[in-house]
């Protein structure tokens, strides 16, 4: 409606322009005198001007009307053509000006302008390997899914714009929620360009999620050679689906080659954590406990985590607080500064019910970082030296709104993990989740603000829950 508006007033606002330019004109003084074999022809301004727009029309008439007849003596020689390629230079010029247009307007988010002269394009040029593109991208800006799977449909014929066609209908399964098809399709455009680096990257994402590790792993081999993933990338991503194949291998009932995948993944990424524990577990069964110890080690000297201390306690599950704390020095020897070393060697004193040395283990861990283990191991430290029930219970209170710590978060979404994985449970990215502090915002225990009047408020006769986890528990128990 506006734009026709804009029109009108653009025609009248013209029309009034060449009035009042005639009018100007024939009111001009003057004119010309033309002396053609005797015979005087005056024109005055006006005609004058008339003159010269009719010889500037005759002009351009004239060269056309050269232009075909060149090509009519031409055909008249033998050219059969001729002719017809003189009426076609004239449609391809100007199926190529609507082209170009169409590409501007696609390009400035006018979705039915592009799709408008995608058509006139098409019908001027019958070129639909051109054409179909630009009709199948702007039936998308607008909306129209079901014209732009249609058109891409149609390069599907043509082996030169096969892969064009498989590439968008596979965007459209992506974006409606079909992965199935979509990961057909990524498999057969995968197919048609191997080295393409968006299709590689779709593919490998979606045999990821699909738990497709030994395809992932191939696509992922063939992004290293394609030149489009580093070679330290390519190992740790590689370790990671490895790792992921022999969980899978395992929950088979597979222990062998469960065991033998999970080694392989360490190997490829001895920093890698779950591949650590995996196949320290898997020597841990073959009897191997040096060779479970070098992993764990090399693992912890990498970055230190509670699982590794865990899956190393596994190696010697029946010795005493004493020899444990004495074969963990090993472990901790390179990270004595590290808040996990810390926090790990605190927790085995007072496995030895050493609680001095526990508080010196703990440092300053306290005052610079108390999360809310560490705040748990204050108050078990507490209660181990005999302090009164209102002191545990204070560390308690204060371990209930303090930040949990380190864990599991994905670097694409910031979504917290419970456990670690391949790909991220919220996004859906592959080869994201970090070991790391989550944002402050996120870090407050869900519970914590309920618990407090519970654990804050007990007798001073009941049994003080030594850890967050007990707590818990005492709260469930009690009756409401």
């Amino acid at each position: 409606m506006l734009w026709s508006l804009i029109k009108i007033v653009a025609f009248v606002l013209a029309v009034t322009a060449l009035t009042y330019g005639g009018t100007q004109l024939m009111e001009v003084d003057g004119g010309a005198t033309i002396d053609v074999a005797g015979q005087e022809i005056t024109l005055s301004t006006l005609e004058m001007v008339f003159a010269l727009a009719a010889l500037c029309v005759a002009v351009w008439l004239g060269l056309k009307l050269l232009a075909f007849l060149v090509a009519t003596f031409k055909f008249l020689n033998g050219d059969e053509t001729a002719i017809s390629r003189y009426f076609d230079r004239n449609r391809e010029r100007k199926g190529y000006e609507a082209l170009s247009e169409g590409m501007m307007a696609l390009a400035s988010g006018e979705g039915h302008l592009a799709m408008t002269k995608a058509a006139r394009a098409d019908k001027l040029l019958r070129q639909p390997q051109l054409t179909n593109l630009l009709t199948a991208q702007a039936a998308e800006m607008t909306g129209d899914r079901k014209k732009a799977e249609d058109t891409y449909k149609k390069l599907l014929t043509d082996g030169k714009t096969r892969f064009v066609g498989v590439r968008g209908i596979m965007k459209q399964k992506l974006s409606e929620g079909d992965t199935d098809t979509a990961m057909a399709l990524a498999k057969k455009a995968f197919a048609l360009k191997p080295k393409h680096e968006e299709t590689q990257d779709v593919l490998l994402r979606l045999q990821a999620e699909k738990s497709d590790w030994t395809g992932a792993r191939q696509t992922l081999g063939a992004k290293l050679k394609s030149g489009n993933l580093p070679r330290d990338v390519h190992k740790r991503r590689d370790a990671v689906l490895a790792l992921s194949e022999a969980r899978d291998i395992a929950d088979e009932g597979k222990s062998i080659e469960a065991r033998e995948t999970a080694i392989e993944a360490n190997r490829l990424s001895p920093d890698l954590i779950p591949a650590a524990i995996m196949a320290a577990d898997g020597y841990i069964g073959d009897g191997n406990a040096r060779y479970a110890t070098r992993v764990l080690t090399k693992a912890w000297n990498a970055q230190p985590h509670p699982d590794l201390a865990a899956a190393f306690a596994a190696i010697a599950p029946n010795e005493s607080a004493e020899d444990r704390l004495k074969r963990f020095r090993k472990l901790t020897n390179g990270t004595a500064d590290h808040p996990e070393t810390k926090m790990l060697m605190a927790e085995l004193h007072i496995s030895a019910e050493d609680f001095p040395s526990a508080k010196r283990a703990l440092g300053d861990l306290v005052e610079k970082d108390p999360t809310a283990r560490i705040l748990t191991l204050m108050a078990a430290i507490e209660r181990g030296e005999g302090a009164d029930d209102s002191v545990v219970r204070g560390w308690l209170a204060k371990a209930l709104t303090a930040p949990r710590g380190p864990q599991w978060i994905c670097d694409n979404c910031q979504h917290i993990h419970a456990s670690w994985g391949a790909t991220c449970r919220n996004c859906g990215s592959f080869d994201t989740l970090s070991w790391k502090t989550p944002p402050a915002s996120d870090v407050a225990m869900p519970s914590g603000t309920e618990m407090l009047p519970l654990i804050v408020g007990q007798s001073a006769d009941a049994p003080m829950p030594a850890t967050i986890e007990e707590a818990e528990v005492v709260d469930a128990e009690t009756p409401k």
